[in-house]
This record gives C-alpha cells, sequence and structure tokens, in this order.
C-alpha cells in the first residue's frame, strides 16, 4: 500500500513536471512567436513604411527640383535667344584668327573664346527647344536679325562693314582691330549677363550668365593689356 502510493506521488510528480515544462515550453513558445511576430511586423512595417516615406521625400524633392529647372520667363528666353547669335558672331570672328592674327596670344584668346563658347550655343539651343520657342536662325549675325531689345540694345554686335574689315586685315592690324571689337562684343554680352541675372527666373541659365561675366570680365581685362602693348 505504502509502495501503491509513493509510486502515484512519484507519477503525480513526474506529471506535474512534464505539465509545467509544457507550459514552460509553450510560453517561451508563445514569447518567441511574439517577440518574433513583434520584431517581424515592426521588421515589416518599418521597412515598408520607411522606404515609402524616403520615396516620398525622395520623389517630392525631385518634382520640385525639376519644377525649379523647368521654370523659366520671358526674360530667360531673351536672353538664350540673344546669347546664341552673339556667340555664333564671337566663335565666327574667333574662327579668322589661326590664320590672320601674328600675336600668339591673340590666338590663344581665340581659341579659349570659340572653346567656352561653342558648348554654351548648344545649350542655350537646347532651352529654347525644350520651351517650345524657336532657335535663332545659323546666318542671325547682325542688329537687324535679332531681337535685343530686351538686353536694352547693348549687344556689341559686329556691322557686316566691320566683320569684312576683319577678314581682311591681317598680322599686326588683324591683331589690333580683333581686339578692339571683341571688347566691345564682350562688354555686350556682359551686359546681356546681367540681365538675366537681374530678371531671369531660370536657375540654370542665371548660373551661365554669372559664369558669362566672370570669365568675360576677365578676358576684356587681358585684351586691354595687349592693346597697351607694341
Amino acid at each position: 500500500m505504502i509502495r501503491k502510493r509513493s509510486l502515484m506521488r512519484r507519477t503525480a510528480v513526474v506529471a506535474a513536471a512534464g505539465a509545467a515544462a509544457l507550459v514552460l515550453a509553450a510560453c517561451g513558445g508563445s514569447g518567441g512567436d511574439d517577440g518574433s511576430a513583434g520584431h517581424g511586423g515592426h521588421a515589416a512595417t518599418a521597412p515598408s513604411s520607411a522606404p515609402s516615406s524616403s520615396a516620398s521625400a525622395s520623389a517630392s524633392a525631385s518634382a520640385s527640383a525639376s519644377a525649379s529647372q523647368g521654370q523659366h520667363n520671358a526674360a530667360d528666353v531673351a536672353f538664350a535667344k540673344g546669347m546664341i547669335p552673339h556667340h555664333r558672331q564671337a566663335v565666327e570672328m574667333a574662327d579668322l584668327a589661326p590664320g590672320r592674327a601674328r600675336s600668339a596670344e591673340v590666338k590663344k584668346l581665340a581659341a579659349d573664346i570659340k572653346k567656352a563658347q561653342d558648348p554654351e550655343i548648344r545649350t542655350l539651343s537646347g532651352w529654347l527647344t525644350s520651351w517650345g520657342e524657336d532657335v535663332p536662325a545659323e546666318g542671325a549675325m547682325d542688329h537687324s536679325t535679332h531681337d535685343m531689345s530686351g538686353m536694352g540694345g547693348m549687344d556689341g554686335m559686329m556691322t557686316a562693314e566691320e566683320m569684312t574689315g576683319l577678314e581682311n586685315a591681317s598680322g599686326k592690324a588683324f591683331d589690333t582691330a580683333f581686339t578692339e571689337l571683341m571688347i566691345k562684343h564682350h562688354e555686350g554680352a556682359v551686359e546681356m549677363a546681367r540681365t538675366e541675372q537681374a530678371d531671369g527666373a531660370h536657375g540654370p541659365a542665371r548660373k551661365m550668365a554669372g559664369e558669362i561675366i566672370d570669365s568675360q570680365s576677365a578676358e576684356i581685362e587681358q585684351m586691354n593689356a595687349l592693346l597697351g602693348k607694341d
């Protein structure tokens, strides 16, 4: 009888221990599952919401940048339409230098002018096209063929007679004529660029205007120094 009770007690203890182990295991599993689900839920929620928020912010920034880049006004159009033929004439003048100039400095200056202004012509043309505006025709080289009214008429463009005179000059005469005419030409470009900076709305166009002011003002100083040499 005593042995039977002892056996029953052991069985009860074992059963209780087993039940406790099952409860603990269940709790551990549940805790793990909850933690995993909780973490998983957080992980699942955070990445889905974080990228969504980040993507939204990125899209918003892109849209804002795009709107800023695309914004333009009449002053921007006048700047592009005026500067394209202005630059083209400067490049045409520069193209005369290699076969006519005597001064190595004048030849280098002409090469620098062409190198800087050719890419700007392409950029200005691209802006006009994107704005639905006409790009000035290739032959628009004098005052009568392009509208500079938005620039105050101070464009420094050469007349046909001045261009012919430059084409017919050579040696020191060419160096002097080229330098004097290019100073006037650059001064006109600087005035146009200042007008763009004051009145334009298109960020990249205003940035280009600033670069034109800096580079061409420096070249004006360089050319004035050249004129002081024999």
